[in-house]
């Protein structure tokens, strides 16, 4: 006899292979005793201090694990002041004094390591021969196994500091920062009458990573890619991304591989990456993860850029995540959408169907009104690099002016409260389509805009001006504490206003309403990009670096040291040395540009100019002796390649000598864009057989 019982589905790989690779709270739960497990969940989830008493069991659970898992080594996963992750691998080994050895892993080996930390880079806090450096377990972003061909590795992530304390990391003072924002949120939150204590509220992230992919054959000839990650030269191809026709467009197979593997590994990490598709300028793509805590968010990320390197390279590809990689395209930064969840448990940057009802939710937008507008300098410092310089203001890139994006609907509520309070809103209604068969669907309150910096797209604000390379840490940073910063401000008028009996609804409206007035210089709707634009933002104050080493200065300025010191971020220490490790990189890496430069125009294109430069002379000699022919046009090519030739070894010398003599950043910037204008120029004259470099056509179309 049949059953007639529904069969039960099988579930799909994809859901039984996320987060294999991860000791998350199940893994742990299977591992660890009953109180174990509750007190290192405590600490995990509600943000309690981890107790030591524990660290040999977890230990114990966490190798255990890890073995079954095929791994031979741990490492601390810490990610310095280099911009990348870090790692030193020791092995679970012990000889066991019988000629044998056994795995083993303590509580200690777990809790704290201790990698030289005179070879990472410090601004100053450490000297070469002061070694010492610390590495801390941080247990709320769980460890991960990380597989290669020759063996697996536990990788624990920890924070990097110094013999006295100093940070040399990126996520001690990401995680003093999200600490700071709790404070405060929860602080707003018992004075409108929420629950707090005991609580913790906490910052979510979801980020947007744009790359480009190029064979790897092209790559390998390519000293300036290999040596920068950006091309130092090369010729606009006649088409590239004019035609828009790349965005979104259907997914090459050789790149839908790519991308399946990808995704196949980042689940197996737990990173729960969501969306994939064609980016705007041919060879360029995205990648994007469904939001976390924005700790956990950051590490994803790091291990996502890690993994685009790895799996290219497994398909015949590299990945370049540099900001410019080609000149006259697109470039690719991070879409660093943020938002927060109080201690109710609720995103306090959901609008609701009224927005001008929702007192928390106007609260926290006038907060990150005045906190960007009061401190614009120091996100635009968070941003910057050499390559974010290429990146800003140019191919969908947000420019270096800082402002806000909060569409028609805020807007209006913020008039409103600027004029003595918020009544109504406005509601997005429907869009139809006028083809009878489609139905008509609801349509936002507000707008996209692509070429705002910092803008409200939902239920979160999107702060597009992150570069692709850059962790995302830096920009959380400043982002988590100068919104905690204006929270306080605004929770101490309230707090006094209480105090003396006021009535708090009327006392918050004021609050309010003073925020905007002072602080709405930084809204703008309109087109960041126009020119009216720049002049409107100068007549309203607005502060526009265009160029890092003038970004940076923000990190030394007293107001800078005070805030940071303040909420126990950073001290002035940490941000002198974060000030000193950010300048040498820009300069370091302006120099090793020139450098290529000069190597690559020297070596490889002079060379093959001025072959071609003789092939067109014993041409001419030839023609012109055979029959006296009309020989005009090829003399002309011939003066044009000799006159450009001599142009480029002219301009390959001044560069050279300005590096030489130390000219400074800003001259060899010069030199190097003019002997590039030369050397595109004559990519345009020599026969593709005999240019020494792939072209951008070559790299951009054959994948």
């Amino acid at each position: 006899m049949k059953s007639h019982r529904t069969p039960r589905k099988k579930k799909p790989r994809t859901m039984e292979m996320f987060g294999e690779n991860v000791f998350s709270l199940s893994v742990m739960k299977t591992y660890l005793s009953e109180s174990a497990y509750k007190s290192l969940r405590s600490t995990i989830v509600q943000g309690k201090t981890l107790d030591r008493g524990i660290a040999d069991q977890a230990a114990e659970a966490m190798k255990t694990w890890a073995v079954e898992k095929w791994a031979t080594h741990f490492t601390h996963w810490f990610q310095p002041l280099t911009g990348t992750t870090a790692e030193k691998h020791d092995s679970f080994v012990t000889p066991d004094r019988e000629g044998g050895a056994v795995y083993l892993f303590s509580g200690k080996e777990l809790i704290q390591g201790e990698p030289d930390a005179s070879s990472f880079p410090s601004g100053g806090l450490r000297a070469t021969f002061e070694a010492r450096g610390y590495t801390a377990w941080d247990p709320t972003s769980p460890a991960f196994i990380k597989e290669s061909e020759g063996g697996s590795t536990l990788c624990i992530p920890t924070v990097f500091c110094a013999y006295h304390g100093e940070s040399l990391d990126k996520k001690t003072p990401l995680l003093r920062s999200i600490a700071a924002l709790s404070t405060q949120v929860c602080r707003l939150g018992k004075l409108f009458g929420i629950k707090s204590a005991g609580k913790r509220a906490c910052a979510q992230l979801g980020v947007e990573q744009e790359y480009f992919l190029i064979d790897m054959e092209f790559y390998l000839e390519r000293l300036d890619l290999l040596q920068t990650g950006r091309t130092l030269f090369g010729r606009t191809p006649a088409k590239h991304q004019q035609m828009e026709d790349h965005y979104f467009g259907a997914i090459k197979p050789r790149i839908q591989a790519f991308m399946c593997d990808l995704d196949r590994e980042l689940w197996r990490l737990g990173v729960p990456s969501k969306t994939r598709h064609n980016e705007v300028c041919p060879a360029q793509f995205e990648i994007a993860a469904t939001y976390e805590e924005l700790n956990l968010s950051v590490d994803h990320n790091m291990v996502v850029m890690d993994m685009l390197r790895t799996v290219a390279e497994r398909h015949g590809l590299v990945c370049l995540l540099h900001e410019k990689p080609f000149a006259g395209v697109n470039g690719s930064g991070k879409h660093n959408n943020w938002s927060v969840t109080g201690p109710d448990g609720k995103n306090w940057l959901a609008p609701g169907n009224n927005p001008h009802d929702n007192a928390k939710f106007l609260t926290m937008i006038c907060a990150l009104v005045k906190a960007v507008d009061s401190r614009a300098a120091l996100l635009r410092a968070a941003v910057a690099s050499t390559g974010n310089d290429l990146r800003l203001g140019a191919n969908e890139a947000p420019p270096a002016i800082i402002s806000v994006f909060l569409g028609d609907q805020l807007t209006d509520v913020i008039e409103q409260i600027e004029k003595g309070g918020a009544t109504s809103s406005k509601q997005g209604g429907t869009i139809a389509i006028g083809v009878s068969s489609l139905p008509s669907f609801p349509k936002d309150a507000t707008d996209r805009n692509r070429t705002s910096p910092f803008a409200f797209t939902g239920e979160k604000f999107e702060f597009r001006a992150v570069g692709a390379g850059q962790s995302c840490a830096g920009a959380n940073i400043v982002l988590n504490t100068i919104v905690a910063e204006a929270l306080d401000e605004i929770c101490t008028s309230l707090e006094t206003a209480v105090a003396k009996k006021k009535n708090f609804n009327e006392s918050l409206q004021s609050v309010l309403r003073e925020i905007v007035r002072k602080h709405r210089r930084i809204l703008f709707n309109g087109d960041n990009y126009t020119d009216d634009w720049r002049q409107e933002a100068e007549r309203r104050g607005l502060p526009s670096v265009a160029g890092t080493p003038e970004a940076l200065k923000a990190l030394l300025a007293p107001e800078t040291v005070a805030l940071f010191g303040k909420y126990e971020v950073l001290s002035e220490r940490e941000l002198q040395s974060r000030y000193e490790v950010y300048t040498h990189a820009y300069t370091a890496t302006v120099d090793i540009e020139a450098a290529c430069a000069v190597t690559i125009a020297r070596t490889m294109i002079a060379p093959a100019a001025l072959r071609y430069q003789r092939d067109l002379g014993e041409t001419l000699a030839l023609t012109d002796n055979a029959d006296r022919r009309d020989v005009s046009e090829v003399g002309a090519l011939l003066d044009s390649v000799a006159s450009r030739t001599s142009a480029l070894l002219a301009g390959t010398r001044q560069l050279d000598e300005t590096r030489c003599n130390g000219g400074g950043t800003s001259a060899l910037l010069s030199s190097m864009a003019a002997l590039r204008a030369v050397a595109d120029e004559l990519e345009g004259l020599i026969p593709d057989d005999l240019w020494p470099l792939p072209s951008y056509a070559d790299m951009m179309f054959l994948l």
